[in-house]
């Protein structure tokens, strides 16, 4: 069964490498090289501490990640992008604005541009997630707010 969550924010999180780039405003290369890939195949690093992002694809228009998630993504909110995210392995507690969704895989979340959102897994393996963020994605819209 699907679930579809629509409410008001946007993108999403950082791997340690790309996340550092991402924070300072660097950008990163994308992987656009191969327009195929088999998600099923990708898998989180043996050394995963808290987040890890593959970058896909992308252009000017859009960016697109494969997440992994061991812990949780503190909860911040995008100025001018929106996240279209869809659940692919693991359970969660998921914030979008003022909500609190349990989710698992097969959910699809539209975070709009301005909401705050985040997650804690609750599962016992990591949540990997595609992400799909529009405009492009270069870091610099990212604002952390309290728990």
């Amino acid at each position: 069964m699907r679930k579809l969550i629509f409410i008001g924010g946007s993108s999403f999180l950082t791997s340690l490498s790309t996340s550092v780039l991402l924070f300072l405003g660097l950008p990163v290369a994308l992987a656009a090289d191969d327009p195929v890939n088999d998600l099923s195949r990708i898998q989180a690093p043996q050394n995963l501490e808290n987040i890890h992002v593959q970058p896909l694809a992308g252009d000017k228009h859009a960016s697109q990640y494969l997440i992994f998630i061991k812990n949780a993504v503190n909860p911040h909110f995008h100025k001018t992008h929106s996240e279209t995210i869809y659940i692919l392995e693991g359970k969660g507690m998921f914030r979008l604005g003022e909500k609190d969704i349990a989710v698992a895989p097969g959910f699809f979340i539209q975070v709009p541009a301005n909401t705050v959102h985040g997650v804690k897994v609750t599962s016992a393996e990591p949540m990997k997630v595609l992400s799909v963020q529009a405009p492009q994605f270069l870091g610099k819209d990212r604002v952390f707010v309290d728990k």
